[in-house]
């Protein structure tokens, strides 16, 4: 098979691939407007470690490329650095060190000065990490105990009110890690991370593809009632698949009001064996409990039908290519990573086994609860309907 000629990609090119991978496209749509692998896209992004450079622009205090063509037409002539400060509104000191790390004044050339000048900015400012050792190992203690950089950056900040200099934000963090240039944080710490990834994704980031999304007479979450979109009352749950090696997988689904998780052993993702683990999971439970079933336009539930026919559960479908209306169940996904990292076969486990790993998020006081857990607020309502 004959290989394509090696690219070398303008700036221009690298900034649409960054842009795109801002709005969240995936790596085979970027590389496919440059006829390319995957690979070759990923090659590139990932030495920035997914994380988009900032825009490149010029201090207000530099000397513009008008200025240093002013200054090249006043050294011909013969005019003094003074009278060129003058003229230009600079200090003179300003200008002798212009000219004097440019070749002096025989060989000033006003183009190859700005291009060292841009050159020259390209060096990066040692960030807060790098600059105070003591912070980083403490940052490095923290990840390493599972906190995110988010709690971390929180915990600093209350930690030392009023001394920014042992703060740090969750963005920094991030780039520490992801940026090995930067030097502050080892690469391996990424393993604590709770979606341990080789490079920071968009927020808007999906795998989903253009065809995914096509299910027949599918209900828009629009269509939702208003009582599951302000969680005020239990019952109203989320679901989705979560995938391992060799096409295995289980079902995972969410709580709304309570966050309550529950884990169900599927076989395959066709649709007649999901909806039927569905089913037969959804029996388990009082209806009070089972209102309304969300789910992403995953083809596993193009038979949402039956499941409805079945158990009365009316199923909601997001909007194409909008995974994030899910959120709870988004979210916990990416908890149930620490469990399940990819690169595992799922059918190894039994539904005692998912049960019990259930239970352990269930029984983590959460925040958003009050520091009450899943557990003891979905036991509530089931002792409610009781």
């Amino acid at each position: 098979m004959k290989r394509k000629p090696r690219i070398y990609y303008t700036d221009e090119q690298k900034a649409l691939m960054w842009e795109r991978w801002r709005q969240g496209e995936s790596l085979q749509h970027i590389a496919q407007l440059f006829d390319r692998s995957h690979g070759a896209i990923q090659g590139i992004l990932i030495r920035n470690g997914g994380i988009s450079p900032a825009r490149r622009s010029r201090s207000r205090l530099a000397l513009t490329i008008a200025e240093r063509e002013d200054v090249s037409r006043s050294l011909v002539v013969g005019t003094s650095i003074r009278k060129i400060a003058a003229s230009l509104g600079r200090a003179p000191s300003t200008i002798s060190r212009e000219i004097k790390r440019n070749g002096g004044q025989a060989l000033y050339r006003a183009n190859q000065a700005d291009k060292r000048a841009w050159d020259r900015a390209r060096r990066p400012k040692r960030c807060r990490l790098a600059e105070n050792p003591a912070l980083a190992e403490t940052v490095a203690a923290k990840l390493q105990l599972q906190w995110s950089p988010e709690q971390i950056a929180g915990w600093l900040k209350l930690a030392n009110l009023g001394n920014k200099a042992l703060q740090v934000s969750h963005e920094t963090i991030y780039r520490s890690l992801y940026i090995q240039a930067r030097g502050a944080l080892k690469k391996e710490l990424t393993e604590h991370l709770r979606r341990t990834r080789v490079m920071r994704r968009s927020r808007h980031h999906t795998q989903k593809t253009e065809d995914h999304g096509r299910i027949v007479d599918a209900i828009s979450i629009s269509e939702r009632p208003a009582t599951a979109e302000d969680r005020a009352v239990p019952g109203h749950w989320e679901g989705d698949l979560l995938c391992g090696t060799l096409n295995s997988q289980i079902i995972t689904l969410v709580e709304r009001q309570t966050r309550y998780v529950m884990l169900v052993k599927v076989a395959r993702k066709d649709t007649e064996t999901v909806v039927n683990a569905l089913i037969q999971h959804a029996m388990k439970l009082p209806q009070e409990l089972y209102k309304s079933l969300t789910w992403d336009r995953g083809s596993e539930l193009a038979d949402h039908k039956r499941f409805k026919l079945a158990t009365d559960i009316q199923v909601f479908f997001c909007d194409p290519r909008n995974p994030w209306q899910r959120g709870s169940n988004e979210n916990t996904n990416g908890l149930l990573r620490q469990y399940f990292p990819k690169g595992l076969d799922l059918s190894n486990y039994s539904q005692g086994q998912l049960d019990a790993i259930a239970n352990r998020l269930n029984e983590r006081p959460r925040k958003t609860l009050g520091f009450e857990t899943p557990a003891q607020r979905f036991y509530q309502c089931v002792a409610s309907t009781g």
